[in-house]
């Protein structure tokens, strides 16, 4: 019967770094190794196990069928290592001296107000920082390091480092201004006709979502990083779009906006999302911080 050695942690990491990095100089320079060391530990890792891992016939190393499998189970191992480190952490230190959250701005900044309240009101001597930003910018924020959690909206795709809860419901709703053409059709309207009006659509700064549809129905498209503008312009008649219904309901209730009644992209309703890395949960104050968003949501 054959004995495979367990691979060590480090080993283990840096089969994961030459992966993401795609080659094996770009993961020395992010663990800060030099590249014989990497390959090395890679080497002796394939002896180890008894396989081979990597092909490397062209510039890039390649993963072979075997190396496929010994990835998933190194990633599994590698993020479980971390959250463990990250959690024990959290035992010795206590509260946090600072929370640092980033929220999309579709999120409700009522909420979000009454949240931050009771939080100072709670923890006073602790520093919070806020960060507004949209879409897979939110994602970005906590992936970089900038903030220590997010609140995420809209994005249901992570990745591995990034660990997600979703909570309360997002209303969206497609409007346009009264005197708008497409206010006036009568029934459901074909994407067709949704074609020939221009569409107002919030963009995403980061490459997070960059290959996922945003509710673009058609070429005719202007995109816009600031809600209030986007907002600003729809109530102005410069074309239609997709809106929190939390923040368009007075505009609703007044005739300054109409909902539209669509045959596809018709809004709904999806939670919100709060992020943080695996590798750094939020302390007691974060997640005393995220508990309270929770309650006022629902």
């Amino acid at each position: 019967m054959f004995n495979v050695t367990i691979p060590s942690l480090d080993q283990l990491k840096i089969m994961v770094a030459v992966v993401d990095t795609g080659s094996f100089s770009a993961a020395a320079k992010m663990l800060h190794r030099s590249q014989p060391v990497v390959s090395y530990a890679i080497a002796n890792l394939e002896a180890q196990l008894g396989i081979t891992l990597f092909e490397r016939k062209g510039q890039r190393p390649v993963l072979t069928e075997a190396g496929k499998t010994v990835l998933a189970y190194a990633r599994r191992i590698s993020l479980v290592t971390d959250e463990m480190r990250a959690g024990v952490s959290g035992l010795i230190q206590g509260v946090e001296s600072e929370v640092s959250i980033a929220v999309d701005v579709l999120f409700s900044t009522d909420i979000l107000a009454a949240a931050l309240k009771a939080f100072a009101d709670q923890y006073p001597s602790v520093v919070l920082k806020l960060r507004m930003d949209a879409l897979g910018g939110v994602a970005q924020l906590v992936l970089d390091g900038v903030c220590s959690m997010g609140i995420s909206c809209l994005v249901r795709d992570w990745p591995d480092q990034i660990e997600a809860e979703d909570f309360g419901v997002l209303r969206i709703v497609p409007v346009a201004a009264p005197g708008h053409p497409l206010s006036a059709h009568k029934g459901p309207i074909p994407v067709s006709i949704l074609r020939e009006h221009v569409q107002l659509a919030l963009s995403d700064r980061t490459r997070l979502t960059e290959h996922h549809d945003l509710a673009i129905s058609g070429i005719r498209s202007w995109r816009i990083s600031d809600l209030g503008a986007k907002h600003a312009l729809l109530r102005a008649g410069i074309g239609w779009g997709h809106m929190p219904e939390h923040m368009v309901r007075d505009d609703l209730a007044s005739g300054r906006l109409v909902k539209l009644s669509l045959n596809a992209r018709k809004g709904g309703s999806q939670p919100y999302t709060m992020i943080h890395r695996v590798d750094a949960p939020p302390g007691p104050a974060g997640r005393w911080l995220f508990e309270k968003l929770v309650s006022i949501s629902n």
